[in-house]
């Protein structure tokens, strides 16, 4: 029994797989705000070349 209670303790799969997904969420917040700053620039240049064709 304490082999197996020592064998959990030691274990560090769970907290790695934790770290990882940490990860891919800062990373996909990042590409959020990017997508968002993008699409919002995009939108004033086609309204600007809209309002230039017209």
């Amino acid at each position: 029994m304490k082999n197996l209670v020592l064998r959990f303790v030691k274990d560090q799969s769970g907290a790695t797989a934790i770290e990882y997904g940490l990860i891919a969420a800062g990373i996909s917040v990042a590409i959020i705000a990017v997508v968002q700053g993008l699409g919002t620039n995009l939108k004033n240049t086609f309204s600007s070349v809209s309002s230039a064709l017209q």
